[in-house]
């Protein structure tokens, strides 16, 4: 390691960590490698492919692009097929998000079942 750290996870609030780890399981296809009620995370073989998820059970999630709750932090998610994509995360729980603002359609923008942004990118 050259740095002063190596990175290791990603974290997301959240009101139920395993739910959102199940939902983010299917996206990526990654296991869910540990889950409580407090915390769960699913990773692809440990850092850097690894993203955890903690309950606040005060969780607000952002209502981007409205500045009052800005999304502060976002997944962009490559895939192959963004037709197959969009209907395959739909169908888990994500919902479209109504502000698209890809103007040559490369990626597109969704919400997943916490209320997170996420990106679906072409490759």
């Amino acid at each position: 390691m050259s740095g002063i750290a190596e990175f290791r996870t990603t974290v997301l609030d959240c009101p139920d960590p395993r739910a959102l780890a199940e939902f983010y399981s299917r996206v990526l296809d990654w296991p869910v490698t540990y889950a409580d009620e407090e915390w769960a995370v699913v990773s692809d073989g440990g850092s850097p492919k690894r993203l955890g998820f903690q309950r606040a059970p005060d969780f607000r999630p952002p209502t981007w692009p409205d500045p009052e709750r800005p999304q502060q932090l976002h997944l962009d998610l490559t895939v192959t097929d963004m037709d197959r994509a969009e209907k395959q995360v739909l169908e888990i729980g994500a919902t479209k998000h109504e502000h698209q603002p890809s103007e040559d359609d490369s990626f597109r923008v969704f919400l997943d079942p916490a209320g997170h942004t996420f990106c679906l990118c072409k490759d």
